[in-house]
């Protein structure tokens, strides 16, 4: 037993080995979108335990190392909250609609989506600045990474996605364009990176492609559009906040389990054997572990549009 699967096992059965194993406490950052902070959520107790205050309208939120990078879409700004410290380390201005970020492979870039200016924005977190801006030709939203490739979805209902080639990591290149069979929303490499998942905008479908040949190899149902996914432990995570499920699928399609969730459950991220569900309009965060079972379910603010993991002092 390794990696994903041992931590599972250790997060779910000994949380304090687990802590240790690590060197500190696992925790969920949420976004309270209309109350300008991020909740800090204990992952052994499900209790919310601090509240890091940010500029206004937090949106989403992402892990990059040991950086939380929080896209304020409205307020065109970005905040680099210090995962291990739990404290904002720097804001940074110039974004015109700043939308999501993946990761660079060394933990050390954050790639966000600008969707105003149709653009990825390279953001070195070594030295807290933008270091460079791509133009992917529309409004970047969704945005998934491995290793030397980026996919990012233009828009809500995307009629394109636009791929990207990061062999060199602070100047990523356009390297074409991927259109798939409905209006795309968001997308999601498999664990290994040979293959990207793209959920719909538009309707109950999810397609999946091989990642170096841009070859659409299946498709198969979903529940109502939109959806997201996620992955741990071999299996995919569809949810649909429309229709309050999440879908747990074998990475062939197949369907192993389907539970409910809150509405508005939209945005979902896995980390160190937990997948984290937050609700826009219901304002909870719910803790699923890799068999679909519901770990905690708590309400964090009004509203919470995204989640992401942290390992804190």
């Amino acid at each position: 037993m390794h990696g994903a699967a041992a931590a599972t096992v250790l997060l779910a059965t000994a949380p304090d080995a687990f802590a240790r194993h690590l060197g500190g406490t696992p925790v969920a950052l949420v976004t309270a979108d209309t109350e300008g902070y991020v909740a800090v959520v204990g992952l052994r107790d499900g209790r919310i335990v601090e509240r890091i205050a940010t500029p206004a309208g937090p949106r989403s939120i992402q892990t990059v190392g040991r950086t939380a990078v929080v896209a304020h879409t409205e307020g065109g700004s970005v905040t680099l909250v210090d995962g291990l410290d739990l404290r904002v380390r720097r804001v940074l201005r110039g974004f015109g609609e700043p939308r999501y970020t993946a990761a660079g492979r060394d933990g050390r870039i954050a790639y966000v989506t600008d969707s105003n200016r149709g653009e990825v924005a390279v953001v070195d977190l070594a030295r807290d600045r933008v270091v460079h801006r791509t133009d992917v030709g529309g409004p970047a939203r969704h945005v998934t990474a491995f290793a030397d490739t980026l996919w990012t979805a233009l828009g809500t209902k995307a009629e394109r996605i636009a791929v990207l080639d990061l062999s060199e990591p602070t100047r990523p290149r356009l390297a074409g364009h991927v259109a798939p069979p409905f209006l795309a929303h968001d997308v999601g490499f498999t664990p290994r990176g040979a293959r990207v998942w793209v959920s719909s905008g538009d309707r109950g479908r999810i397609a999946v492609y091989e990642a170096g040949s841009h070859r659409r190899l299946f498709s198969f149902a979903a529940d109502a559009p939109p959806q997201h996914v996620t992955f741990l432990a071999g299996r995919a995570y569809v949810t649909s906040g429309d229709d309050a499920t999440m879908r747990i699928h074998a990475l062939d399609g197949r369907v192993l389990r389907i539970r409910a969730i809150p509405q508005g459950s939209y945005n979902v991220q896995e980390g160190w054997g937990v997948v984290l569900t937050p609700s826009l309009s219901q304002g909870t965060l719910c803790v699923v572990d890799a068999r679909g079972a519901m770990r905690n379910r708590l309400r964090v603010a009004p509203s919470s549009h995204d989640a992401c993991f942290a390992m804190a002092r």
